[in-house]
This record gives structure tokens, C-alpha cells and sequence, in this order.
């Protein structure tokens, strides 16, 4: 049975100025992602993947082409709703972690439901029950510098998951991890996926992530290369 759609992007291209030369960043791009997959969107450095990621969670605009998320056309909102729909519909995690570091374990993955106006009772449960899913249930009072990298990026992790999104966006999540750790993570994430049913997207060009998707889609020189289910 053919999922719902939950990204849906048409004839998407994005061109810089460098001076008087134009850069063309992606040409027309066709993606379609269904809810619930685990989608990595895979090439070189350059070849266009964190643009398209940008594009399609409203950070940057298309020079051309729509994108629809959950159901809503991007480019018809303005900065403040875009603002506010990536708060309530889409979960960032990044390759350097981006943590707050005067914030505990605890108090950074609660901060997205703080902002979402979450009560104080359901806030303490969601996250307690997010950390112990991620396996940081014991160090949710840790501040983010007294953890390994690995561990770090499982409160990253729990921090998007933790408001239930409708997407989950991945630039290079493994970036900074070792092979072991990274493949831990992309292992967690796959049955978290499996269980809670969130959708992920990731953009990366190493392997370990490209043989652990359920759908690879390659990027080279902006433009979609191949298109896997696996």
C-alpha cells in the first residue's frame, strides 16, 4: 500500500550568485517522501544534500519549484509561520549536536516542549520516557559537556523525537562519531523509527548510514542520481 506523503518535492532547483557567476546548486529535484520512512539522501560533498535538507524544513527557499511538508505549501508562509510550523512538525538533528550547554540532559530536551507551551506534568513524562528509550534515563541531571560524543547525540536525538514531529531531518549525524557509535545510533534510530513510526531523512555521504536506510537516493551535482527502496 502506497504511504501518505509527508515531503512531496517538485521540480525544486536552488542557483547562488558568486559574483557574476551563477552556481547551480540543484537542478529540478522530484522527491517524495511517505510517512514513516527511512529515507538517506546520499553524495559527495557539493553535490547538493544539505541544500535540498535546508529547502525542505524552510531554512532556505527554492529558487524554483514547491515544497510541500505535512501537507503545506512552504513557500505560501511567512517567516513566523515557517518558524512556527518547524517547531511543531519537525525534529533537527545535526552532526555537531547543538546542545545548550548551560542546560542539563533533561532541561534540553524538555526546551522544544517549553516552547510548544507543553504543561509541566506532561513535559516530565514525555522526557522521562524519551530518555530511558535513548538509554540516558540515569543522566538526565548531566550537563552536555560531561558526556562523550555519542551520548551527546542521543540527546539530540531525544530532543527531536521528543514532540512527536511529523519528520525527522539528519545532516550528517554520524559526522563526529566513531564507526561503532555511529552504527549504535543509526541502529537505535531505525527501530525507534520502526516502533514510533516517525519519518527520518537523513543527508550524509558515509556508507554505514547508506547501508542501514530503507531507501538510498543519491545526489551528484544536484541532481538525483538513482532511487532505492531496499
Amino acid at each position: 500500500m502506497e504511504k501518505e506523503p509527508v515531503i512531496e518535492a517538485k521540480g525544486v532547483t536552488k542557483t547562488y550568485a558568486e559574483g557574476e557567476v551563477k552556481v547551480h546548486a540543484l537542478h529540478p529535484v522530484d522527491l517524495t517522501i511517505g510517512r514513516g520512512e527511512f529515507t538517506a539522501i546520499a553524495g559527495p560533498s557539493g553535490s547538493g544534500k544539505t541544500t535540498l535538507l535546508n529547502i525542505i524544513s524552510g531554512l532556505d527557499v527554492p529558487s524554483a519549484g514547491r515544497v510541500r511538508l505535512a501537507g503545506r505549501d512552504m513557500s505560501a508562509m511567512s517567516q513566523a509561520e515557517l518558524s512556527d510550523f518547524r517547531r511543531d512538525h519537525i525534529g533537527f538533528i545535526f552532526q555537531a549536536y547543538n546542545l545548550i550547554p548551560v542546560l542539563t540532559v533533561e532541561e534540553n530536551v524538555e526546551y522544544v516542549l517549553l516552547l510548544r507551551g507543553v504543561g509541566a506534568g506532561e513535559r516530565a513524562s514525555r522526557v522521562a520516557r524519551m530518555l530511558d528509550e535513548v538509554g540516558l534515563g540515569g543522566k538526565r541531571g548531566r550537563f552536555p559537556s560531561q558526556l562523550s560524543g555519542g551520548q551527546q547525540q542521543r540527546v539530540a536525538i531525544a530532543r527531536a523525537m521528543v514532540s512527536e514531529p511529523d519528520i525527522i531531518l539528519a545532516d550528517e549525524p554520524t559526522a563526529n562519531l566513531d564507526s561503532a557509535t555511529g552504527g549504535a545510533l543509526m541502529d537505535m534510530m531505525r527501530e525507534l523509527n520502526e516502533r514510533r513510526g516517525m519519518t527520518f531523512l537523513f543527508s550524509t555521504h558515509d556508507r554505514m548510514i547508506m547501508d542501514k536506510s530503507a531507501r538510498l537516493v543519491t545526489l551528484k551535482d544536484g541532481r538525483v542520481g538513482s532511487d532505492l527502496l531496499k
